[in-house]
C-alpha cells in the first residue's frame, strides 16, 4: 500500500498536543501503521482591509467595541459587491468570520432604510438560533431598533404575529419557508413588500433532491416577491466545492459573483489520516472502526485536551458515548464530562452542552453533524471522525471545529470499511488537493417541479403565458386542471383542490407517497415512517424493522393503504432484501467512444422487483437463512450514466472466462458507485447499479452496466458522471488496486461470495483495458473539475 509521510513532527504544537502527535508518528514507523498520511497546514497571518467609507458609522464603532478594528479582505469585498448591487457565494473556509460577509451589508442597509426587511436561511435551526445570538450582538452594540428573531417549528404561537409585523430580519430554514411562510404570504406582506436581502448559509448543503426542492422554494419565494413589488438580493455562502456560482446560479436563477480569497488567519492545523488494520487479510476484514475511533480520542483526552468526536449514525454516536463514558469514569474528570450531541436531543439540551464546550466543563463531545456546522462551540483541541462524512467540503467544515481561535490543533480521520472510506484514506493527495466535488441538483425534475407548481398556485393563481423558473406553465396547468387540482378562469388557474399541497411535500424526497410503520405489540401505535422505494425492501413480510435498536417483526404489508403492520421481537438477526433490476434504454442523449467499448447518458427505465430476503447475523454477518417473496415490481423514469461492452471489446479479455467477465462487470459496478459518489458529492444510495443486456442484440453477451440516480426523473447525478468518465474509472481502478484484500472485499468490489470467484481481478482487468486508450487523451480531454474542455 502506498503510505504517504507528509509531516516531520518538529513544530511549534504545544508540549500536550506535541505528545499526542509523536504518538501517530510512532504508529507510522511500523510496517503495517494504521496511519496514512499526516499533513501539517502552517499558520497563516491573514489579509486585513480598513473600514470601507460606506459602511455605517455606527456600524463601524459596533466593530470597534467588538475589538474589531479592520475586517478581512474577504468580509471587504464581499461588502462592496454587495453595496453595487451585485448577487454575491462567498467560498472561504471554516471559522473565517463569513457571518459578516452577510450581516454587514444587511445592517448597513437596515440603518439606512429601517423599514427594509431580510431573510436568513440556514440549514438547521441550531445554526439559525447561534446566528440569531451573534446578530443580537451586535445590534445591541450599535443600539438600533433593529429587530430579529427566529421562525421555525419551535417558535411559540403567540410569537408569530408578533415576528410577521415587526422582525426585520427572519431567521428560518428551506423547511418553514416552504410550509409555513409562502403559503401565507398574505399575513407576511410587510416582509415581501420591503425585501432587499435572502441569505442562504452553507450553500454546499443544498444539493441533490433537496437542493433541487430548495431551488423550486425559492423559484416560489421570488414569484411573491414580484407580485409585492420587491427585487432581493442574494447572499450565498458555501464551504469549498467545485462550482459554488453555478450551484448559487442553479438555486436562484439569478447571476453571482464569486468572492473565495480566504483573508483570515489561520492557526497551525494537522489533519491524519487514520485507517484500522487489517485483521483478516483474505477477506479484508479490518478492526471496527468505532473501537479505533475510540482509541484515538482517548489519546487526546488522555493528555486533557478537549475534544470533539464525529459519527455519520445516531447509533453510532450513543455506541461511541458509551465507550468514552466508560473510559472517562478512570480518568480525573468523570464520566460526565463526556456528552452526546444529535437531534432528538431537547433544544435546552443542547444549549446546555455548546454552552458548557465553551466554558470547558466538558472535555469531550460525541455528535452527528448536527454540529458540523457553524455553531459556535469555542476553540477545542482535537476532532475525531468516526468515518468518512461523505464529501471533501464536510470533512473540511468537521475539521475547522477544533483551532476556531486560531490555536493549533488536530483533526484525526479514521476510515470504516466502505469502499468510499477506503478510496478516500488510501489516497491522501486527492484529498488534500483542490476539492474536485460537484454539489449537482436538478431543480427541473417533472415530479419536483409539478409539486411545487401546485404549492405556487395556491400561493397566487398561475397567469396563462406565465413562467415558474424557465418554464411555460400552461401544458402543466392543463395537466393538473384534469387531477382537480386547478381550475382556468379567464387568464387564471385557481387552485380548487380542498388539500394544502406544501404539507405533503417533503424537501427531502422526491416523492411524498410514505409507508406509515405500525407497532400492533399492544395498543396500535405509528412508530415510524418510511419512504416508498425503501418501504419494498425494508418492509415486506417477515423483514426485521430496525427502530431505535429495538427489533420488529413486519406481519402486514399493506400495499394499496400504504401501511406496515410490525409486531416486537427479540432476535438476533437482520434482514436483507435480494431485488431484480432490469434497465431498458429509452433514449440516449450523448455517447463517446471509449476504448472499444462505449461511454452514454441518457434517460432510461428501471423495473425493479423484490424476489427474497436473506436472514444476516447480527456481529458476524453470517447468512443464517433466506426465505421468498413476491411483491409489486416497480417502475421507473429516470437518467443514467452507462458503458456499453461489445463482444469484440470482450474477446480482449480471452485469459478471463465467460463467469469471470460476468463477475468482473459485477464488481466494477460496485467499485464505480464508490467513487462516483466522492466525486459528485452524493450518498452511494443515491446511486442505482444494474447490469444487464439488451435481449435485442440475441445470443451475444454484450452487456450494459449502469449507474442510474436512484430518484424519479433524476437529480442530474448521471449527467456530472458522463462528463467526468476518466476520473471515474481511473478512480475506480485506485480504489481495487489500493484495497489488501485477496479477491474481493465490502472495501472494494465486493465480497467474492456475492461477486462471483475472480471477481475483483476481473474487474482491475476491465479497468486496465478501458484505461489504456483513455490514458493520454484524458489529460487533454478533461479539465481539473472533471468536465470536458
Amino acid at each position: 500500500m502506498n503510505r504517504t509521510l507528509l509531516l516531520c513532527v518538529e513544530s511549534e504544537a504545544p508540549s500536550g498536543l506535541e505528545a499526542a502527535l509523536r504518538r501517530f508518528e510512532q504508529w507510522m514507523g511500523d510496517p503495517d501503521s494504521p496511519v496514512r498520511a499526516i499533513r501539517r497546514q502552517p499558520p497563516s497571518s491573514g489579509e486585513f482591509a480598513p473600514f470601507p467609507n460606506s459602511l455605517h458609522p455606527e456600524l463601524a464603532q459596533a466593530l470597534r467595541s467588538a475589538g474589531i478594528e479592520r475586517l478581512y479582505s474577504h468580509q471587504a469585498e464581499s461588502l462592496r459587491r454587495v453595496g453595487e448591487g451585485a448577487n454575491v457565494v462567498v467560498v472561504t473556509p471554516t471559522a473565517s468570520g463569513k457571518t459578516l460577509c452577510y450581516n454587514l451589508p444587511v445592517l448597513n442597509r437596515l440603518l439606512d432604510e429601517p423599514d427594509a426587511r431580510a431573510v436568513y436561511v440556514f440549514p438547521t435551526k441550531a445554526l439559525a438560533e447561534d446566528q440569531l445570538h451573534e446578530f443580537h450582538s451586535l445590534v445591541e452594540t450599535i443600539g438600533a431598533p433593529i429587530r430579529a428573531f427566529t421562525y421555525d417549528g419551535d417558535t411559540p404561537q403567540d410569537a408569530r404575529r408578533a415576528i410577521r409585523e415587526r422582525a426585520n430580519v427572519v431567521f428560518t430554514n428551506p423547511d418553514m419557508l416552504h410550509a409555513g411562510i409562502l403559503p401565507h404570504h398574505t399575513r407576511w406582506a410587510k416582509l415581501f413588500e420591503n425585501l432587499r436581502f435572502v441569505v442562504i448559509d452553507e450553500l454546499h448543503a443544498c444539493r441533490g433532491v433537496y437542493g433541487s426542492h430548495v431551488a423550486n422554494v425559492l423559484r416560489r419565494l421570488k414569484r411573491l416577491c414580484e407580485f409585492y413589488g420587491s427585487r432581493p438580493q442574494f447572499i450565498c455562502t458555501s464551504a469549498t466545492i467545485a462550482n459554488p456560482v453555478e450551484l448559487a446560479e442553479t438555486l436562484t436563477g439569478e447571476p453571482f459573483q464569486l468572492v473565495d480569497r480566504n483573508g483570515a488567519p489561520r492557526g497551525e492545523r494537522y489533519v491524519i489520516f487514520y485507517n484500522p488494520p487489517v485483521v483478516n487479510r483474505q477477506l479484508g476484514i479490518r478492526r471496527s472502526y468505532l473501537q479505533e475511533t475510540r482509541r484515538v480520542a482517548l489519546e487526546f483526552l488522555a493528555r486533557n485536551h478537549q475534544t470533539l468526536v464525529f459519527a455519520n449514525s445516531r447509533l453510532a454516536t450513543e455506541v461511541l458515548v458509551t465507550y468514552l463514558k466508560d473510559a472517562a469514569a478512570r480518568m480525573a474528570f468523570g464520566p460526565n464530562a463526556v456528552r452526546g450531541y444529535r437531534a432528538g436531543y431537547l433544544p435546552r439540551e443542547r444549549r446546555q452542552i455548546e454552552r458548557e464546550l465553551r466554558d470547558g466543563a466538558i472535555r469531550c463531545v460525541v455528535a452527528t453533524n448536527a454540529l458540523e456546522l457553524g455553531v459556535d462551540i469555542g476553540g477545542l483541541d482535537a476532532v475525531v471522525m468516526a468515518g468518512y462524512p461523505g464529501t471533501i467540503a464536510s470533512t473540511w467544515q468537521r475539521a475547522g471545529r477544533a483551532g476556531r481561535r486560531q490555536s493549533t490543533s488536530v483533526a484525526v480521520l479514521v476510515a470504516s470499511s466502505t469502499p468510499v472510506d477506503q478510496y478516500v484514506i488510501e489516497h491522501p493527495d486527492y484529498f488534500f488537493g483542490q476539492s474536485p466535488e460537484e454539489a449537482c441538483i436538478n431543480p427541473d425534475n417533472l415530479e419536483i417541479l409539478l409539486n411545487h407548481l401546485k404549492c405556487a398556485a395556491f400561493e397566487l393563481p398561475l397567469r396563462e403565458g406565465e413562467k415558474f423558473g424557465p418554464h411555460e406553465v400552461a401544458e402543466l396547468c392543463r395537466f393538473l386542471e384534469e387531477t382537480g387540482c386547478l381550475h382556468r378562469s379567464g387568464e387564471l388557474w385557481h387552485w380548487v383542490s380542498d388539500t394544502y399541497p406544501a404539507d405533503a411535500i417533503s424537501l427531502r424526497a422526491v416523492t411524498s407517497d410514505n409507508f406509515v410503520v405500525v407497532d400492533i405489540t399492544g395498543e396500535p401505535a405509528v412508530i415510524g415512517e418510511v419512504s416508498f422505494p425503501a418501504a419494498l425492501t425494508t418492509l415486506h413480510e417477515k423483514a426485521i424493522y430496525l427502530h431505535e435498536a429495538r427489533q420488529y417483526q413486519v406481519e402486514k404489508f399493506d400495499y394499496e393503504a400504504r401501511k406496515a403492520y410490525v409486531r416486537r421481537v427479540e432476535c438476533d438477526y437482520f434482514t436483507d432484501a435480494i431485488d431484480y433490476t432490469q434497465v431498458k434504454i429509452l433514449e440516449e442523449f450523448d455517447s463517446r467512444p471509449i476504448a472499444g467499448a462505449k461511454a452514454a447518458h441518457g434517460e432510461v427505465r428501471v423495473n425493479r422487483q423484490v424476489v427474497g430476503f436473506k436472514k444476516i447475523k447480527f456481529y458476524t454477518l453470517e447468512n443464517v437463512g433466506a426465505g421468498n417473496l413476491f411483491m409489486p415490481e416497480q417502475e421507473m423514469h429516470t437518467t443514467a450514466f452507462w458503458l456499453h461492452f461489445p463482444a469484440e471489446f470482450l474477446a480482449r479479455l480471452g485469459d478471463l472466462a465467460p463467469a469471470q467477465k460476468q463477475s468482473g462487470l459485477t464488481g466494477l459496478g460496485q467499485a464505480l458507485r464508490a467513487v462516483a459518489s466522492v466525486l459528485v458529492m452524493c450518498d452511494p444510495h443515491d446511486l442505482g447499479v444494474a447490469l444487464t443486456e439488451d435481449v435485442a442484440r440475441g445470443a451475444v453477451f454484450e452487456p450494459d452496466l449502469y449507474l442510474y440516480d436512484a430518484y424519479p426523473g433524476g437529480v442530474g447525478l448521471s449527467r456530472h458522471l458522463f462528463g467526468m468518465t476518466s476520473r471515474l474509472l481511473t478512480a475506480a481502478a485506485e480504489l481495487i488496486a489500493a484495497c489488501p484484500c485477496e479477491s474481493g472485499c465490502p472495501s472494494c468490489t465486493g465480497p467474492a461470495g456475492e461477486t462471483g470467484d475472480g471477481g475483483k481481478r476481473a474487474a482491475a482487468r476491465i479497468l486496465a483495458e478501458l484505461l489504456r486508450a483513455t490514458a493520454a487523451p484524458a489529460q487533454s480531454r478533461f479539465n481539473s473539475s472533471g468536465k470536458t474542455a
